[in-house]
């Protein structure tokens, strides 16, 4: 193993560690808070961390909801969405170099992803938008995973941007709708009398339906695309295996 893979995979350990031991969604709740006044230089250091996080593998739905508190859903997306969209292609650029061998041995063996990886060769663009709106994997190591298929760059930005904008929307659209930053764990919203209320449940009703909807879409055809290859696949060799057989 490389000294630059030994780096990469002791910073996302690090990372995870620091997940597990440190309040993260205090230091989140408080960047939020300052974020919400700071104008484009906190809009500068909110897009940074969102990306650092979806490489570090590390949950960004508190981020998310954030930027629908601090500006609004339709700035909130603006932002959140060419942020994740950054985030998601480094963690596929490190998945096809610096994290390639690690990756591997963790997708080695899985049905599901081996059929996935041989529909992309068929229809890449297709199957990550399928995938985004959809995903059958966790979103921060699917980034990693989609690095090993052969999906075009040009491809998966394009098809990433479509396919999460759905979901980024609905999560902004949720955090735009609490009146603090604590509010964002809790939930909980002020008190807006009838017509608030009605308002509020049928913006929301109507969003989760349409990104329900969509996704249920999704899933079907995504089934459908790799239902076929998912039989007939054959077994990726981890990065060991491959070298002992040549």
């Amino acid at each position: 193993m490389s000294k630059k893979v030994l780096i990469l995979l002791g910073g996302l350990i690090g990372l995870a560690i620091l997940a597990t031991s440190v309040p993260l969604s205090d230091y989140m709740l408080r960047l939020v808070e300052w974020i919400r006044g700071a104008g484009a230089p906190g809009m500068l250091v909110y897009v940074l961390v969102y990306v650092v996080a979806t490489v570090g593998l590390l949950p960004g739905s508190i981020l998310t909801l954030g930027a629908g508190f601090a500006y609004g859903p339709i700035v909130g997306t603006a932002l959140v969405s060419p942020a994740s969209v950054m985030g998601a292609t480094l963690a596929c650029l490190l998945g096809r170099s610096l994290a390639r061998r690690w990756i591997a041995r963790r997708v080695a063996g899985n049905p599901k992803f081996q059929a996935i990886d041989l529909a992309i060769r068929e229809s890449g663009f297709k199957i990550v938008l399928l995938l985004r709106l959809s995903p059958v994997f966790p979103f921060n190591l699917l980034n990693y995973g989609l690095g090993l298929t052969a999906v075009r760059l040009r491809d998966y930005v394009l098809a990433s941007f479509l396919g999460m904008l759905p979901g980024t929307f609905l999560y902004v659209y949720l955090g735009s709708l609490v009146t603090s930053a604590s509010a964002l764990l809790s939930g909980k919203r002020a008190d807006a009398g009838w017509g608030g209320q009605a308002i509020y449940w049928g913006g929301l009703a109507a969003t989760v339906l349409v990104t329900v909807f969509v996704t249920r879409l999704a899933r079907r055809a995504l089934a459908r695309s790799i239902g076929a290859h998912e039989s007939s696949s054959p077994k990726l060799a981890t990065p060991d295996e491959t070298a002992v057989k040549s």
